[in-house]
Formats: structure tokens, C-alpha cells, sequence
């Protein structure tokens, strides 16, 4: 089974992290949450973002970046508006975890001019400062499955009263 690996610097709004948490339950992904955060892991905000999927995602929480680069290695990724490089141009292998940033300040710059072949940008208008972090986080997790031919995620849904074996495709 392939692994793709989420991981969350300093999330502050409790929204964002449970739909990421709902995202990486439904797709598999583990997700990585690093300190500190701007909330308490128990706030109802939180747990009715991430519905009733909490059973369903392997997370792990650091103290700081020290803590996550002492306990992790791997293939780094790291998504920023500050990047050069468009998130759809790079090659992630299995065991790749993708970084963001807090939603108020991002990634912390050193750590950008440190890695700068592993910075990625998802594209966007001038005028736009950045995506939500939530939308961002799907994105970056469906360009990686895409790649990786969706492993293990189911690719048909069916319809409750009637039978897609009738209807007439043309794609």
C-alpha cells in the first residue's frame, strides 16, 4: 500500500484541520499535525469539521518541527505561495510528505530557502494572496493519488435506483 503523508505546521483555525483530517481519512493519508497549534485538539469546531471519519485517520502530533524532523525522514514537499515550482511539475514518491504552513503566516522561510528544488506552488491569479489552506492540502493530495493511479480508493460509486450499466457514455 502506497503512503502519502500530510503534515500541518502550526494550523490555527480548527475548520481547516478537520476537513484536512477528512481529506486524509477518505484518501488514506496520514496526517501529521505540528505544534503548536491555535487550538485544542478536543474543540467541537474541530470534531464537526472532521464528521464522523476520526476513526478512520492515523494522526500523529509533534511539539514543534524540531520534534517531526527528529521522529520523520523522507521525500519533503513544500507547499507555499512563496515557490517557484507548480505543484503538478514534481515527481512524488511513495512515502512523500507534503508540508503547510499555518494559515495566518505560512511555512517559515529558512525552511523554503533551505529546500528550494522541493518548494511547490499551486497556481493562482496575481491578485489572489492564497488559497484556503484545506482546499490546498485536497489539492496537493489528489495531484499525488492522480499520479500514483489512485491506489486502494474506490473509483465507481453507484446509484441507488438504477443500473450505470444502462446509461449511454461517451467521454
Amino acid at each position: 500500500m502506497a503512503v502519502l503523508n500530510i503534515v500541518m505546521v502550526e494550523p490555527q483555525i480548527p475548520q481547516n484541520t478537520g476537513n484536512v483530517a477528512r481529506t486524509c481519512a477518505a484518501t488514506g493519508a496520514r496526517l501529521h499535525l505540528v505544534g503548536p497549534m491555535g487550538f485544542k485538539i478536543d474543540d467541537k469546531k474541530l470534531k464537526r469539521a472532521g464528521l464522523d471519519y476520526w476513526h478512520l485517520l492515523d494522526i500523529t502530533f509533534y511539539d514543534d518541527l524540531d520534534d517531526f524532523f527528529k521522529k520523520n525522514e523522507g521525500e519533503f514537499f513544500f507547499f507555499s505561495t512563496k515557490s517557484l515550482g507548480t505543484h503538478s511539475d514534481m515527481t512524488y514518491p511513495d512515502g512523500a510528505y507534503l508540508f503547510f504552513g499555518a494559515e495566518t503566516h505560512g511555512l517559515p522561510e529558512k525552511l523554503l530557502f533551505d529546500h528550494p528544488d522541493r518548494c511547490v506552488r499551486i497556481p493562482m491569479i496575481d491578485d489572489a494572496r492564497s488559497l484556503n489552506l484545506s482546499n490546498s492540502v485536497a489539492i496537493g493530495v489528489y495531484e499525488v493519488l492522480r499520479q500514483w493511479g489512485y491506489p486502494e480508493l474506490q473509483n465507481e460509486g453507484k446509484l441507488t435506483q438504477y443500473d450505470w450499466s444502462q446509461a449511454n457514455f461517451e467521454f
